[in-house]
């Protein structure tokens, strides 16, 4: 696989011995900037490794693969298929906090409670990891590779023994420097990954980074800036959007399926018109780079356990919309 280094020159990946493990990284965390809001808050690995304590499994309490260990997995798969590149610190946003405190502490008012007496895990985790030396720039705005994933762990049988198979979400794709909205796509996401050990786990991670065409799907993304929708089209696109959950089943079947609800869609309308980046031009007329950054930067509103799948929905309804288009066929959303 060949990708676009930032200065125009082609990056053949390649997989090699094992790397030193978690090196220095060369910069810090990319961007202030958050990749998802939603109820989520920033963290760090360090915060991770040392703060948060490990769920186990009920029967026979083993742990189970913890949050900073996928973190790690990923990072020391990026370093290994991306040998020599950059790469920045993990960008890590975490929600749904599983508070406790220790025996000692069991009869103390939450109020007087001392910090070494609480314990807290997140049960649900996303991040992102940015390799700046591999970039593109589509429509003036200038991409840069990036891979994460997602871990909740109301998703597993906590209540089963060691073995069990535990749930991931595992993506590659490129970041929007202009917004940090993620560009995702169907080949560069594994969404119902299912393992049940951290060998099982790494393998699946390489073979994801391997087998992404990161050309290709900058290709698909160069495409969107060529083709746009007038007011009139986008005014009936989004109404099609609105209407789109409340159809019949069999009616539904026959559609591209669309993931983003209400909220998202209002605020796709309202940045049609205030987006400083990515609103319509002076003639009402917006291009399908524009509206897909519209969709993605909706997406960051979405809860943790949603996020990529929406990231992914967008690129392809995008997709959809940019081919009735090229080929004049009928689209229902467009219709």
């Amino acid at each position: 696989m060949e990708l676009v280094l930032a200065d125009n020159r082609t990056f053949k990946t390649k997989f090699i011995e094992e790397v030193p493990f978690l090196p220095d990284y060369e910069i810090a965390v990319s961007t202030a900037k958050p990749f998802i809001e939603a109820n989520t808050i920033e963290t760090s690995l360090k915060d991770i490794q040392e703060q948060h304590i490990i769920p186990v499994y009920v029967k026979d309490n083993e742990p189970v693969i913890s949050h900073a260990e996928f973190i790690e997995a990923t990072h020391r798969t990026l370093l290994n298929v991306y040998a020599g590149q950059t790469f920045c610190k993990p960008n890590i946003r975490v929600s749904h906090p599983i508070k406790g405190r220790v025996p000692e502490a069991r009869n103390k008012p939450a109020n007087e409670l001392n910090e070494h007496e609480k314990t807290i895990y997140y049960e649900r985790m996303a991040f992102v990891i940015e390799i700046p030396s591999i970039s593109q720039e589509i429509d003036g705005n200038t991409l840069h590779l990036v891979a994460g994933g997602v871990k909740s762990y109301n998703l597993d049988n906590l209540y089963a023994k060691k073995g069990a198979l535990e749930s991931f979400k595992v993506f590659i794709g490129f970041q929007n420097r202009v917004c940090t909205n993620l560009c995702v796509w169907t080949d560069g996401y594994m969404g119902d990954l299912k393992v049940n050990s951290l060998g099982q786990l790494t393998a699946s991670i390489k073979s994801l980074f391997e087998s992404y065409n990161g050309n290709l799907h900058l290709h698909q993304l160069q495409q969107f800036s060529n083709y746009s929708l007038t007011e009139q089209q986008f005014a009936h696109l989004i109404g099609r959007c609105r209407m789109y959950p409340h159809l019949p089943k069999n009616l539904q079947s026959h559609i591209s399926p669309l993931l983003f609800g209400d909220t998202q869609l209002g605020m796709v309308c309202k940045d049609y018109y205030k987006d400083n980046s990515f609103c319509r031009d002076a003639d009402g007329n917006i291009n399908l780079w524009r509206l897909y950054n519209l969709f993605t930067g909706a997406n960051k509103t979405s809860y943790i356990d949603t996020f990529l799948d929406r990231s992914v929905n967008a690129f392809t309804f995008v997709n959809e919309i940019r081919r009735g288009l090229e080929h004049r066929q009928s689209n229902w959303f467009l219709s």
